[in-house]
């Protein structure tokens, strides 16, 4: 079982190295995601940050607005977004410095075995914050592209690839497609020479690339062309253009070319 304990380590240290990106940023520079600029990022993650420990700590309650929220998500999250926006650009940094510790403290302390309840299926405290870590460093890279600064890989991304494999029959259920009965091997070459792989070595559908590609495919930060992830077999490419990581409903993703 993995350990939430690194993880919300690694977590930590995402979430200081974009805060030192926006800390001397323009928070009114438009990012890759359409309508929203830095400012919408930063509020976002603050908006989510304090529904993941609504979840841990009042699971009923968060269940509750789940269900009130059912066929529209995605309103909820740009309200819960935009409502944060008429906050203070300081007062809204202190937000989402201190929402960050409290959930990695609440975190901690979820029993083993616990299923915390969320926007997809259920997750353990160690999923939990591998999402949380996978949706910083997504946004992160929003932040980055509006900067104009390259994506920098980092040994992190072990964490968003496990959960970019994982995801996988996730990513076929929100588009309402059967998921393919047989598993993928991926294998991806991670940071410092090391090769990252899941799935069953002999299988006949096959993922493979870079680390950092495929962590910025299943996360919709980059069109599939754009990356140097590449599919043999005809599930393996299908589900290339639907991948994704996040809760929710479909994302739009990125189109080709757009960061050429």
């Amino acid at each position: 079982m993995a350990d939430p304990g690194e993880i919300l380590r690694d977590l930590a240290d995402e979430s200081r190295e974009l805060d030192d990106l926006v800390g001397g940023a323009d928070w009114s520079v438009p990012t890759p995601a359409e309508g929203w600029t830095i400012a919408h990022q930063i509020a976002h993650l603050t908006w989510t940050d304090t529904k993941a420990l609504r979840a841990v700590r009042d699971p009923d309650a968060f269940q509750a607005e789940v269900r009130r929220a059912v066929g529209a998500a995605d309103v909820v999250v740009e309200q819960g977004t935009s409502e944060l926006l008429a906050v203070p650009r300081d007062e809204l940094l202190a937000r989402w410095r201190a929402g960050r510790d409290d959930l990695a403290a609440a975190l901690v302390a979820v029993p083993r075995g616990r299923k915390i309840p969320w926007y997809g299926p259920p997750m353990s405290a160690a999923s939990m914050a591998t999402a949380r870590l996978m949706e910083t460093w997504a946004h992160g890279q929003d932040v980055r592209d509006a900067l104009g600064l390259r994506p920098e890989p980092t040994r992190r991304l072990r964490h968003i690839a496990r959960i970019g494999a994982r995801t996988r029959d996730f990513a076929y259920a929100v588009h309402g497609r059967p998921a393919p009965a047989e598993e993928f091997r991926i294998e991806l070459s991670g940071t410092d020479g090391e090769m990252w792989t899941f799935g069953p070595v002999d299988a006949v559908q096959r993922i493979t690339g870079s680390a950092l590609g495929f962590c910025l495919l299943v996360t919709q930060r980059r069109h599939p062309a754009d990356t140097d992830v590449v599919a043999v077999g005809p599930d393996a490419r299908e589900w290339l253009t639907i991948a994704q990581a996040f809760a929710g409903p479909p994302g739009s993703g990125r189109k080709a070319g757009q960061f050429a």
